[in-house]
């Protein structure tokens, strides 16, 4: 992922008002953020607890999206729906964010679920275990980031699309 400045991350918001972005607070630690090994940049709001935001490279330029974390708990350990890592050291949270446009005006929603502190991009990353001999972990690793990619895409897709 290319850097961001304060500015592009707050006008790349398609769901959000001006003041929700004029308020939304950026992640703890953004200035030292290792961007090379960032899919997306994604955070919860120090400020507001129940709300998150992620950042996601498009073709146009980023594309944020504003989550609501939903109340209700889980009755089981999920799995996150972006990283797809069955052996999460984090929680997983049911997000949902309102769709862009007037779809959302109209109060159509999107729900996922992720990674409690957006971490997928890290727990892709991780080395596999090997599943058999000859198992080729760099290759399985790149195909897990590719596959995060392509499911971050996919929520975005779907709360953009009319």
């Amino acid at each position: 992922m290319h850097s961001l400045n304060d500015a592009q991350i707050r006008a790349s918001f398609v769901n959000a008002s001006v003041r929700e972005r004029a308020a939304l607070t950026l992640p703890p630690g953004f200035a030292e953020l290792d961007w090379d090994r960032l899919d997306f940049l994604g955070w919860r709001d120090p400020k507001l607890p129940l709300v998150a935001y992620a950042v996601v490279p498009g073709e146009q330029g980023p594309v944020g999206i504003m989550l609501r974390r939903a109340e209700g708990r889980l009755r089981s350990r999920p799995q996150c729906a972006w990283c797809e890592d069955v052996h999460l050291p984090n929680d997983v949270l049911f997000y949902v964010a309102k769709r862009g446009g007037q779809a959302g005006r109209r109060g159509d929603t999107v729900g996922t679920l992720v990674c409690a502190d957006f971490q997928c991009s890290k727990n892709v990353r991780k080395r596999p275990p090997v599943a058999y001999l000859g198992f080729d972990v760099e290759a399985a690793r790149e195909r897990r980031i590719e596959a995060l990619r392509e499911n971050v895409a996919g929520f975005v897709r779907a709360v953009t699309a009319d």
